[in-house]
């Protein structure tokens, strides 16, 4: 560990995260092969609601094992840096009151809203302390950081270290005063949202996203069959039910959410702008690149 770093236990909560997200791919994997091989009815309802249900949850639990990778406390002789994805808090030292252990709280403190190993995440009321926000890994290992305007609650490896490590720099004294600082994950939407051209992107693809799920849900009930599938030696192509049409929207959302998310990752550099419009805008080209497949299938007499 490098010195004045104190990141928070990492290894069971990553390995949480990472089987919550296997099995919610799985289940949702499961249930959008099920849709190509159900016919229009309540199996067919039932298999794309869990689906669905499956995956919304995945972008969650990627961003936030991303964020427990990339967690760190750092603690110099001018500030205290809290990082925690795309979460960034920077407290000068002489902004903090006083760093104790949740154990010396007369009232003890609630934790978050699903409070798994690895995300305990998300503000709670004290009736001491009023508003705390929890930036930690480790229920076990919690410690009290008081400024005059916020209170935190973060979890170092090594909590009786940087408590000493604090002290030590408090006595020393600070070698050049620092700038309080709060980024929030919601200020790079915001900030992307400014943009004409990331919203132009953003609502063209999600447009894209909702003519084609309604396209194909127009289509299946109507269109009984469908030509689809490898072709070999010239051959004429495979005839499957329609159902398998709703594979096309389904890929095209998950590849834009994907882009979505990558593209907001870039968007945080200034240098690397120019890479994220590029995901944005492979995203809405690829959706309409499977808006035209649908087309050409459906115009391919069987």
């Amino acid at each position: 560990m490098k010195i004045g770093h104190f990141p928070p236990p990492k290894r069971s909560g990553l390995t949480i995260h990472s089987l919550i997200i296997i099995v919610l791919a799985v289940i949702a994997i499961i249930g959008f092969i099920n849709l190509a091989l159900t016919d229009v009815g309540p199996a067919f309802l039932v298999s794309l609601l869990i689906a669905l249900a499956a995956f919304m949850p995945i972008p969650f639990f990627v961003y936030r094992a991303y964020s427990l990778r990339q967690a760190d406390y750092y603690l110099d002789r001018n500030s205290l840096s809290i990082s925690w994805g795309l979460r960034v808090e920077e407290i000068p030292l002489s902004n903090i009151e006083f760093i104790r252990s949740v154990d010396d709280l007369t009232y003890p403190i609630a934790l978050p809203p699903f409070p798994i190993p690895g995300g305990l995440l998300g503000t709670r009321r004290h009736p001491d302390l009023g508003a705390v926000e929890f930036l930690a890994s480790d229920s076990k290992k919690l410690l009290i950081v008081a400024t005059a305007k916020r209170v935190f609650i973060i979890s170092p490896e090594d909590p009786a270290g940087f408590a000493q490590t604090f002290a030590r720099n408090t006595e020393l004294g600070s070698i050049t005063p620092s700038d309080a600082k709060s980024v929030y994950p919601s200020f790079v939407v915001t900030q992307a949202w400014e943009s004409g051209l990331a919203r132009y992107l953003w609502f063209s693809t999600l447009f894209l996203n909702i003519g084609l799920f309604i396209w194909a849900s127009l289509i299946i009930p109507s269109t009984p069959f469908v030509q689809l599938g490898p072709q070999f030696n010239g051959s004429a192509l495979e005839t499957v039910p329609s159902t398998q049409l709703i594979l096309f929207p389904v890929i095209s959302l998950l590849l834009s959410v994907a882009g979505w998310i990558a593209g907001l990752y870039f968007y945080r550099w200034d240098k690397e702008r120019v890479l994220a419009f590029i995901v944005w805008g492979s995203s809405t080209f690829a959706s309409l690149l499977f808006l035209l497949a649908v087309l050409f299938i459906i115009t391919t007499p069987t």
